[in-house]
């Protein structure tokens, strides 16, 4: 066993979209403890620097708008980084990162680029195993290749993320100022899918979800999601009896975050803010239909999968080209019913499939 080499500065190429970030958060924190004292700086999306405010395993964020592969090449080079680790699987990173001349580049043998990595990772296509776990075993297989072993925790991997207090109460004071009633249980419900229709639970059907929350006179309800999702949620509002608070498009990842941290549930279907709410410690009921829920559920012991299998499920598809039957067969009684039972438990709740 050899000791793993002194490193002073890491880059790490992180996901792309908001759900696949936050499940690269134990392999973040793996990175962290196989480097302690090297200077980890985290390549993203602009959007996605909110997300990882105050962590403590990121030093500092490489966030380039849509920029030359020269510029790009330049800015990786003067970062002086002596080791690259690609969760993103694209061809360009790996690319970019061998461009730069990193002496140590370590990714998936994905898109074509195995001869441009240093340490490259066959993927094991026979395991169906949570995402989390893809991004862990690369960490594990840079550790095995620097040391001869890895101490890479699979056994427990640590999802949270951190909101402090102060952000929490300037999230509790944005709510109020937004006709959200503070003393009142806090419903956050998410009823968009970005990059998928078919992920969509029915619009008339988170209404009449938002009225019965609404009607047990001890909940407030917030809708949520990002601004090309306000029409949605708009429609959705129109078909109500009553009156919820709109937030759609009117926060920034790094709010949206502090917002969720303050419910005391989170209803979503399967997209980026069902993974926030489970990783900042809330209930969080996510609603499945064409995807695998044993690979992308939350990874919480706070959340709960509601989905009913069907013979064409998981199809992947971004639109349904038949009946939608997967999301048509969740009710709002069994959603409202869980709803309930979380909001009364007031306390952690095992991750469970409903309607299996």
């Amino acid at each position: 066993m050899s000791e793993v080499p002194t490193v002073g500065r890491i880059l790490v190429r992180g996901a792309n979209w908001v759900g696949d970030a936050v499940m690269t958060i134990p392999a973040l924190r793996e990175v962290r403890r196989l480097f302690p004292g090297a200077h980890m700086t985290l390549w993203t999306r602009p959007a996605l620097r909110g997300l990882f405010q105050g962590v403590a395993f990121i030093d500092e964020f490489l966030t380039p708008e849509a920029t030359s592969l020269t510029r790009m090449v330049r800015a990786l080079k003067a970062g002086q980084f002596q080791i690259a680790v690609l969760f993103q699987n694209a061809f360009r990173a790996a690319f970019l990162v061998w461009a730069a001349r990193i002496p140590i580049r370590c990714g998936y043998r994905t898109d074509g680029r195995g001869l441009l990595l240093t340490h490259p990772v066959r993927v094991d296509g026979r395991r169906r195993r949570h995402q989390i776990f893809y991004y862990l075993e690369l960490v594990a297989a840079l550790e095995r290749a620097l040391t001869g072993v890895t101490n890479v925790d699979f056994a427990a991997p640590d999802m949270s993320l951190p909101v402090s207090p102060e952000r929490r109460e300037r999230a509790r004071a944005f709510l109020a100022e937004r006709g959200v009633e503070m003393d009142r249980a806090l419903v956050i419900i998410n009823p968009g899918a970005t990059n998928s229709r078919a992920k969509q639970w029915l619009p008339e059907r988170f209404a009449a979800l938002a009225d019965r929350l609404l009607e047990r006179g001890d909940v407030s309800v917030v809708f949520i999601g990002s601004s090309d999702e306000r029409s949605l949620a708009e429609r959705i509002v129109v078909g109500m009896r009553h009156r919820p608070v709109l937030l759609t498009g009117q926060t920034d990842l790094g709010q949206l975050v502090e917002v969720i941290s303050c419910a005391r549930l989170l209803i979503s279907n399967d997209t980026g803010p069902a993974h926030i709410g489970a990783a900042v410690g809330v209930p969080t009921l996510v609603l499945f239909g064409p995807t695998q829920h044993e690979v992308t559920r939350p990874f919480s012991e706070q959340a709960r999968v509601i989905r009913h299998p069907v013979s064409c499920s998981p199809c992947m598809r971004r639109d349904c080209p038949i009946d939608h039957r997967c999301m048509t067969a969740i009710t709002v009684d069994e959603v409202f019913q869980w709803a309930t039972d979380a909001l009364e438990a007031r306390v952690s709740v095992p991750v469970k499939v409903a309607g299996q």
